[in-house]
């Protein structure tokens, strides 16, 4: 399958390097670029593109905001963030907004492409040296420190589920989970599929924040 791609970014040498690399990656197409976020929600129509790689700083409309429209437009669309993590304070906001991924430009490029085919097919990825400190910005909020948490029986999961979100909410991967728990990597990915029906969790990243919420894991301080 060929992944059809959006690149979203004011900045033009990333989007043209971007191409580039993707240009040598038959399974990569990229169908269109946008240099705002209106730009990228009106292409997202017109094109139907498998991923959006959405910057979250443009001027006029913001990633946060074309993210929020787009997933919540009829395309089947799905996004990943790709952001200078030190300087988007509030990138917790694209997580409401319904994003399925995030990555930080500094990340090497393999690893970029990586996560574009895993959102693509389905699931969420969050880079992980962003992954403690965005969840943490997200559930305590703009305004006020995180309460005390302490952690909840969750209605309906077995305790093995519950040790699998707890993995998923420190950013584990399907593979670092088997390898925590001394199960294959096929039943981990069983495991987090049902707690994806059972807690109506759109994706991992929805899991994530889940097991921030039950106080499963702890933010950092």
């Amino acid at each position: 399958m060929t992944v059809r791609v959006l690149l979203a970014d004011d900045q033009p040498l990333v989007r043209s390097g971007l191409r580039v690399i993707m240009a040598d990656h038959p399974d990569l197409e990229v169908v269109g670029e946008a240099a705002t976020g209106s730009e990228a929600v009106r292409l997202v129509g017109d094109l139907r593109p498998d991923v959006v790689v959405m910057d979250i700083r443009m001027p006029g409309m913001d990633g946060i905001e074309a993210t929020r429209l787009i997933t919540a437009g009829p395309a089947t669309t799905r996004v990943l963030v790709l952001t200078t993590f030190d300087e988007d304070d509030h990138v917790y906001g694209a997580l409401r907004a319904g994003a399925s991924g995030f990555v930080v430009k500094d990340m090497a490029l393999d690893d970029i492409l990586t996560a574009v085919r895993v959102v693509a097919a389905g699931d969420a990825l969050i880079a992980p040296g962003v992954t403690r400190r965005l969840i943490a910005d997200f559930v305590k909020g703009p305004e006020k420190a995180a309460p005390e948490r302490s952690p909840r029986r969750v209605e309906g999961i077995t305790e093995r589920e519950r040790e699998v979100l707890t993995l998923v909410g420190r950013g584990r991967s399907n593979t670092e989970i088997a390898e925590d728990l001394f199960i294959t990597v096929a039943t981990a990915k069983s495991h987090v599929s049902r707690l994806l029906t059972k807690l109506h969790a759109r994706d991992r990243v929805q899991l994530v924040i889940t097991a921030y919420e039950l106080g499963l894991v702890a933010p950092p301080r």
